[in-house]
């Protein structure tokens, strides 16, 4: 089976995020008729249908989803590769420049808050030639390991469930994992309440992992939700106004105010691990592996 080149593959990318022939021709510079040729190429090299065409666009299929993910992972090892050359040369004694280059990562929304920054000043003062690019990902569906997974990111900070789980339980097929940290939840209630198990429970979607939901079956005195927030930043507001009560990991306690009490839930209580989550082809470049020195160090 013939090979497909970057060009095919950036072609195959542009049609994915623009949903169409026309806004890829558009965004990468060439005509409408060499995106279609181009298409029609990749899909006969590869032996499938890659894009569902409509009057409305185009739409990868099920080939087309994992052909593009693959191209995006692809594409991203030519554009580090002359980083990771330099990088190599410095570290041999051979004239080069600084290492650098974008380093692009994924983290949920507390984790992007409390945990990265440390470790992104000292991967700065290390190494001033890489650009941190860092977007909030919620937690939910594929979440922040999908966008590895995807290629839209070289490093995921990701939930990777409770004690015992191994770290790649539950992730895309063929990424890396390690672990930075682990959360235990606490009770976080309106300051001097009497009573806070009897308030109504506030949540959010990403308060989930299978480790949690069973502890929290398992438990009498917790009711169902009453409030379903966007965030966990709105549920600390809304248990700092009075409004309930709500089981949190420590992450985001870290911007509780005096307006709530933390109670510890003791050593039965739930513990959420934290970590980082790559591929294998990204996980040995210099950018991936100072991040996550930096990471391990803030851990300890």
């Amino acid at each position: 089976m013939a090979e497909l080149v970057p060009q095919e593959l950036r072609v195959l990318v542009a049609v994915a995020e623009t949903g169409a022939f026309s806004a890829a021709a558009v965004r990468l510079g060439i005509t409408q008729s060499a995106v279609s040729h181009s298409v029609r190429g990749s899909e006969a090299k590869v032996g499938a249908v890659l894009f569902e065409r409509g009057r409305t666009g185009a739409a990868p299929t099920p080939a087309g989803e994992r052909a593009v993910a693959l191209g995006r992972r692809i594409l991203r090892l030519y554009e580090v590769l002359g980083a990771e050359a330099r990088a190599a040369g410095r570290a041999a004694g051979a004239p080069g420049g600084v290492p650098g280059g974008v380093l692009r990562v994924a983290a949920f929304r507390s984790a992007a808050l409390h945990l990265l920054p440390p470790a992104l000043e000292r991967l700065a003062a290390l190494h001033p030639g890489i650009r941190p690019e860092v977007r909030v990902v919620r937690e939910l569906g594929a979440g922040t390991a999908g966008e590895v997974a995807a290629g839209r990111a070289d490093l995921g900070i990701a939930t990777l469930g409770g004690p015992g789980d191994v770290p790649s339980e539950g992730l895309p097929p063929g990424l890396l994992a390690g672990e930075l940290t682990r959360e235990a939840y606490a009770l976080v209630h309106p300051a001097g309440h009497p009573d806070p198990r009897k308030l109504p429970l506030l949540d959010w979607d990403e308060n989930c992992g299978s480790h949690t939901r069973d502890w929290w079956r398992a438990q009498d005195w917790i009711p169902r939700a009453a409030v379903k927030a966007e965030d966990d930043a709105m549920v600390l507001t809304l248990v700092g106004r009075g409004l309930g009560m709500a089981i949190m990991p420590e992450l985001s306690l870290r911007e509780a105010t005096d307006a709530v009490e933390i109670a510890p839930l003791g050593p039965g209580g739930p513990v959420r691990r934290v970590g980082y989550v790559t591929t294998p082809e990204l996980a040995s470049t210099f950018a991936v592996r100072a991040l996550i020195r930096e990471l391990r160090a803030e851990k300890g």
